[in-house]
């Protein structure tokens, strides 16, 4: 049998350090600036937030809604800024578990990186409900149907966007970015259109009890910021893209950063439309399943509601896609790293994709979903249970790398009371939506994802870190990648 493109390092053989592009047998810089830029913004799955997590924060932070969201758009560019001080200084498939472990320390590198893997497949597995929901809704509204389609039906829904990612991910790289990028640019201009047409009904009215800020507390923002970042999530995930990205030094950094400025700016704009749009209407924004299909009937335009609902599948479809593909590769990785069975880090000789990781993220996403929704669980009590999951998750690998940052540049002789700042402004963001998600400690059921997120972080860092301790080999094939990965780029490579 002809040998894979990529051949995995034995036991005691060094990882060669002499390509000026190592691509790991994965397609090598096929991807364009805006492909990249795509792949992050189809893990935020920004139709998402106006659809679902609005009317979360709205609960919480009331009409000072968007100034959560304003808020919390500051604290995810400051962990850019951490995150960008590794991007632009190297690429590869890993993400932050490769620059917290160049910046700390392999250790702690396998560590974050089981939490960012975590993360991609728990927010995977969290929007395939999110799918499910609206496909029903567009059934049912299709249909005249006055109840729900049953939860095997509901669970066929799930399987359907979990198998369909993973035949695109399988399939082509340049396939999955171009579908994500084009399926999320859809969905954005139907929020557009909904926006645009909630102004013109309300006849562009200026709302100064949302400027003016009058019921804003440190409890109410605090609260409303756990929702506000979770929108956020994902950001990162271009830089899971390092082998595949054109000039991966500059179309990265910049994916990383315009993404979050990008969805930002929406979902300010969406959550200030809504809050507009919903006072005096008879059901709260906080009570509303279905916000902006009803904004749409109220501005007269109801054929707009079922394009949000088509816009909404279409996200959370490009959501699961970007979350595998993303989740994938930190698996691909830590694969050749040695942390796990060798054939997960294996690339498919003819499409050049890690098949064997994107089929393990497959699997893992489907089956939380599956057995919650087979168990009769509503898709939005999943959505929400495994979407905790899910932020955990990233608030820690954010965290983690904005420590790591200033430590890689001190190390470099390159730290300047800038990134110190950043960095430190940026940790604190994401500690007050990390204490703010964990205590006090919700009551059950909405307690478990933090217990399993905890459990599955402990059993994964301990057998990765117990793996990477028990071997001078993998040891030294680990550090021997991460100073290739580093050094690929010194004389200007890729770039």
């Amino acid at each position: 049998m002809t040998e894979l493109v990529a051949t995995l390092p034995v036991a005691g053989e060094r990882l060669s350090a002499s390509p000026p592009i190592e691509s790991y047998g994965l397609k090598s810089q096929v991807l364009s600036p805006l492909e990249t830029f795509g792949q992050s913004v189809a893990n935020i799955a920004p139709t998402g937030t106006p659809t679902v997590v609005i009317p979360l924060v709205f609960a919480a932070a009331g009409v000072s809604t968007w100034f959560a969201y304003a808020f919390a758009l500051v604290g995810i560019l400051l962990v850019s800024l951490s995150i960008n001080v590794f991007a632009r200084r190297s690429a590869s498939p890993g993400s932050i578990y490769t620059y917290v472990a160049t910046g700390l320390g392999p250790a702690w590198g396998v560590a974050i990186g089981w939490a960012l893997f975590i993360a991609y497949i728990a927010c995977a597995s969290s929007v395939t409900t999110g799918f499910a929901n609206y496909v029903n809704v567009l059934i049912k509204d299709a249909l005249h149907l006055k109840t729900d389609v049953p939860p095997t039906v509901l669970v066929g829904f799930i399987t359907l966007s979990v198998v369909g990612s993973w035949y695109v991910a399988h399939k082509d790289v340049r396939l999955s970015a171009r579908l994500m990028l084009g399926l999320e640019l859809l969905s954005v201009s139907f929020i557009l259109l909904v926006v645009a047409a909630s102004l013109v009904h309300n006849g562009f009215r200026v709302d100064t009890s949302q400027l003016a800020l009058h019921d804003l507390t440190v409890s109410k923002l605090r609260l409303g910021l756990i929702f506000a970042i979770f929108s956020f999530t994902g950001f990162e995930s271009a830089t899971s893209l390092g082998s595949e990205a054109r000039s991966p030094l500059r179309t990265i950094p910049r994916a990383v950063w315009q993404s979050a400025l990008f969805v930002g700016v929406l979902f300010i704009v969406s959550s200030y439309v809504q809050v507009l749009g919903f006072a005096g209407n008879s059901v709260p924004l906080d009570k509303s399943d279905a916000p902006l299909q009803v904004l749409a009937n109220l501005a007269g335009v109801p054929f707009l509601g079922v394009l949000i609902t088509i816009g909404a599948i279409i996200s959370f479809f490009a959501c699961v896609l970007a979350s595998i593909t993303a989740g994938s590769r930190v698996l691909f990785l830590m694969s050749r790293h040695g942390l796990l069975h060798g054939s997960v880090g294996g690339a498919h000789q003819a499409n050049s994709t890690p098949h064997v990781a994107v089929a393990v993220s497959a699997i893992l996403t489907l089956v939380p979903a599956v057995v919650l929704a087979a168990a009769g669980q509503g898709m939005f009590a999943i959505y929400g249970l495994i979407g905790t999951t899910a932020t955990l998750g990233f608030i820690v690998a954010y965290i983690a790398v904005s420590v790591a940052a200033p430590v890689y540049l001190y190390r470099r002789g390159e730290l300047k009371a800038q990134h110190i700042v950043a960095s430190l402004v940026g940790i604190g963001f994401m500690v007050v939506a990390l204490v703010g998600a964990v205590y006090p400690l919700p009551d059950a059921p909405n307690s478990y994802p933090i217990y399993a997120f905890v459990a599955l972080l402990v059993i994964g860092a301990v057998w990765g870190v117990r793996r990477y301790s028990s071997s001078a080999n993998l040891r030294r094939d680990f550090r021997d990648d991460l100073a290739a990965i580093e050094a690929r780029y010194e004389n200007g490579a890729g770039i």
